[in-house]
């Protein structure tokens, strides 16, 4: 089929055939009478009445099939109403507004197919690495519990440490379904936010002390930057946000250096807003992960997760909490030199 012809509208290709209808007969009346006027006669009433009779059938014809496509790329079923718009208000709409109609659905359905498929992998890698961390516990937990039934009870040089090794175990797994029902209490919303204005400074300090052993295990110093402003108030969920602290810096001294520094600062965004900005001098984290350190069980070095304690659940719930928030965050971090963990929270008012 021609170009010219496949891309004519309905109406165009109405007045097509009518003309060549009416023309054809026309000429076949001249041919007939050798006379000019009924042949002219002939063709005005014939090229009128074909045009009407083509242009109403093809438009029920097309009506129909715009609403077997209306119905296919709407998934609801229509009501009263729906059906009067299907009825009446489809077979006034053109080719082309119906093609605007179908490309849009399209370029709809291919998005979702989309998402479909990163829902898919996100699915896939959630379950993988949730096998793997429930792994390393339950199989320890197995491990000691059926070396101590097969005698090793009896055996009090070791029975207390088997003991002792299967409750760390244990308590590993508890934490875990902790983490797990937090970060779903927090995305469904039954975690509420509870406001109040507090000194941030007074927040991390108490954080430093509760984590001073575990830094003086690698001889970490906890510093505050020099330019923070201690008498910054904030208006937030105070133990929540402890915990965000907490966990960014016991990151910090897991993956830190010996002898390194962790340092906290915050300062004044703006009338509404203050920054906090926790850094440290450890390892770093590659640029190809710094997207991805949030979700859940996400771990940059996987062969070093067992040797790692956590439950892969701790920047996920730290995300969580900041975005229940209303705010922000993010990190910035290189390979040898370290990384910084910044956060906006709300400004006191008072």
């Amino acid at each position: 089929m021609p170009n010219s012809i496949r891309y004519l509208s309905p109406k165009m290709i109405c007045l097509l055939a009518a003309f060549i209808l009416a023309a054809s007969l026309s000429v076949l009346s001249l041919a007939i009478e050798g006379d000019w006027k009924l042949p002219i006669i002939i063709f005005g009433v014939t090229f009128a009445l074909s045009y009407f009779v083509y242009n109403y059938f093809l438009q029920i014809f097309i009506g129909r099939r715009l609403k077997l496509i209306y119905k296919f790329i709407y998934n609801t079923k229509a009501g009263k109403k729906e059906q009067f718009f299907y009825d009446k208000i489809l077979p006034q709409k053109t080719i082309e507004q119906v093609e605007s109609d179908v490309t849009q659905w399209a370029e709809k359905k291919s998005t979702e197919i989309e998402q479909l498929k990163v829902n898919e992998q996100f699915r896939k890698e959630f379950l993988s690495n949730l096998t793997h961390e429930l792994r390393t516990p339950i199989f320890t937990v197995q491990g000691y519990v059926h070396t101590l039934l097969d005698g090793a009870i009896e055996d009090d040089q070791v029975n207390l440490k088997f003991l002792k090794n299967a409750s760390k175990g244990l308590d590993r797994l508890v934490q875990l379904a902790s983490d797990l029902e937090q970060i779903s209490a927090l995305e469904a919303g039954n975690n509420p936010i509870l406001l109040s204005n507090f000194k941030i400074m007074n927040l991390v300090k108490d954080t430093y002390e509760e984590l001073m052993l575990k830094a003086k295990e690698k001889n970490i110093t906890l510093l505050f930057k020099e330019d923070a402003d201690e008498h910054l108030m904030v208006h937030a969920d105070r133990e929540k946000i402890r915990q965000v602290v907490v966990n960014i810096i016991e990151n910090a001294i897991k993956y830190g250096i010996v002898d390194g520094t962790i340092t906290t600062g915050f300062w004044e965004l703006d009338k509404h807003k203050v920054y906090i900005e926790i850094s440290d001098d450890g390892v770093g984290i590659e640029e190809q992960h710094l997207s991805r350190i949030f979700e859940r069980f996400y771990r940059t070095d996987k062969s070093r997760s067992s040797a790692i304690p956590g439950t892969g659940l701790g920047l996920a719930i730290v995300k969580h909490i900041i975005e229940a928030h209303g705010q922000i965050i993010n990190v910035r971090s290189k390979v040898g030199v370290g990384s910084s963990f910044g956060f906006s929270l709300a400004k006191s008012k008072n």
